[in-house]
């Protein structure tokens, strides 16, 4: 995973940055599997050989200077320091990792804090798609999300669970999407 800073672009201008991407990097032979605009960063899915990374992020040096670059693993975790870093990572419009994070406290969970925790991946999902201009995607994801954090109250983990639904509620409603924290 490689994040640029983002010196202006917003999500509409994913794709065509994608594309450039792959243009300007395309005698690599490297995979660059998709890329998402947040406030901050310009995150781009590469697969590349480890020695030949700062290469690419010289190739990608007219799109935006690096920020950081991270060889994305599972990172064995107990349940409450891994809700603590999806939630980092979400405040940080790090949607991906943090959808990617959470799943490992999805899966020690059980009843309706497992439905919880879904509804809260589910809404990094969607923030994912807002990231790639997929609006539509992104607010059929946010009813699925709704659906999953239920009647579910209070703070879950430092989360504000009613300001979280009363946000994606809201989105939902008005179909205007921004990145929030929680």
């Amino acid at each position: 995973m490689i994040h640029l800073k983002n010196t202006g672009y917003v999500p509409s201008d994913s794709h065509e940055l994608l594309l450039r991407a792959r243009e300007i990097t395309a005698n690599m032979k490297i995979t660059i599997r998709d890329m998402r605009v947040s406030s901050r960063y310009l995150e781009f899915d590469v697969s590349i050989p480890k020695d030949r990374l700062e290469q690419l992020i010289k190739k990608l040096e007219p799109i935006g200077p690096l920020d950081h670059a991270k060889h994305v693993i599972d990172e064995p975790m107990g349940k409450e320091e891994t809700i603590e870093k999806g939630r980092y990572y979400f405040n940080y419009e790090r949607f991906w990792e943090c959808h990617e994070v959470l799943e490992g406290a999805w899966k020690k969970s059980e009843g309706k804090e497992k439905e919880l925790i879904q509804g809260i991946i589910l809404v990094a999902a969607a923030l994912v798609h807002y990231q790639k201009n997929e609006n539509e995607i992104c607010l059929s994801i946010f009813n699925r999300a709704l659906e999953k954090i239920g009647n579910a109250k209070g703070k879950y983990h430092k989360i504000d669970v009613d300001a979280l639904r009363n946000k994606v509620s809201s989105m939902v409603k008005t179909g205007v999407l921004e990145a929030f924290t929680i």
